[in-house]
């Protein structure tokens, strides 16, 4: 019977900033799907479970702003963290009251796959045997 593994669905509309996410994050224990636009991610959402959020502020279509609140009324209870550049006091602020659990400026990889442990290590998927 396979593992459960926690899945991340990460939207970013730089290939470039996205990809190298799959490979720190992507450990045994996840599985992370990356999108590059606003109508990508609701439809994946729509059609998958996903564990966390993982998003850029901005999107070709739409802002992460915007697809945060979406994707909280679509799903709520699932956590997202804003990974982004703009790394203002006031985006942050922008972010959380969009209903973001955590804010982390790029490029800091550390913190962004910290915070990526600590919001999905109480999810069902973390305790899974």
């Amino acid at each position: 019977m396979p593992e459960l593994k926690c899945r991340i669905l990460c939207g970013d509309d730089h290939e470039d900033s996205s990809q190298p996410l799959k490979l720190p994050i992507a450990e045994p224990d996840y599985e992370v799907s990356i999108d590059g636009t606003m109508d990508e991610a609701i439809r994946l959402a729509q059609a998958n479970d996903f564990d966390l959020y993982v998003m850029d502020k901005h999107l070709p279509d739409g802002s992460g702003i915007d697809l945060c609140r979406k994707l909280g009324e679509l799903t709520p209870g699932v956590p997202c963290l804003f990974y982004t550049g703009d790394a203002y006091e006031i985006h942050r602020q922008e972010a959380l009251a969009a209903g973001a659990n955590a804010f982390i400026p790029k490029p800091d990889i550390d913190a962004l796959i910290e915070t990526v442990h600590k919001l999905l290590s109480e999810r069902e998927c973390a305790t899974a045997v």
